[in-house]
């Protein structure tokens, strides 16, 4: 769909926290498996956990228009204390202003969940899973179309 209103592949980053390293390999997947569908090319950048996320994209957006979409990938598990909390929320938060105030096409692949075994159904690919990985480079190549639409009439 986005690909067709510009006639070129959109161009993705996608920025991974690998916190979990094996649950960010089943997010890393679906997303890869995603963007092959849908004739997508992306980079790849790793930051050490969920929070850094929003900060690398917009770096990344800041140092140049290389990217039609950024893809955020992670989980956060939650612990014995509120950091959980305050992790989910600011993370999703800064996320949603990058979208809104900067106008850029942002797909939520951060999974929230209360345990491992959660995150490993939302995380996994395969045809027993959620694919969350895969749901967020459809989310963000539908709003890279949206943008380009918007662009191309002037609007």
């Amino acid at each position: 769909m986005a690909a067709a209103t510009s006639g070129r592949a959109p161009h993705l980053l996608l920025v991974e926290a690998p916190y979990y390293a094996h649950i960010a390999a089943l997010l890393r997947e679906g997303a890869e498996k995603a963007l092959a569908a849908a004739g997508a090319t992306c980079d790849i950048i790793q930051v050490p956990g969920s929070f850094e996320i929003p900060g690398a994209i917009g770096i990344a957006a800041k140092a140049g228009g290389k990217y039609d979409g950024f893809v955020a990938l992670g989980c956060v598990i939650r612990g014995e204390t509120t950091h959980y909390d305050h992790i989910c929320e600011s993370t999703a938060d800064w996320l949603q202003h990058l979208a809104v105030a900067d106008g850029l096409a942002i797909g939520y692949g951060i999974l929230t969940c209360e345990n491992e075994q959660q995150a490993l159904h939302r995380a996994n690919p395969g045809g027993n899973g959620r694919d969350h990985g895969g749901a967020a480079v459809r989310a963000c190549l539908a709003m890279v179309g949206v943008r380009r639409r918007f662009a191309a009439e002037g609007g």
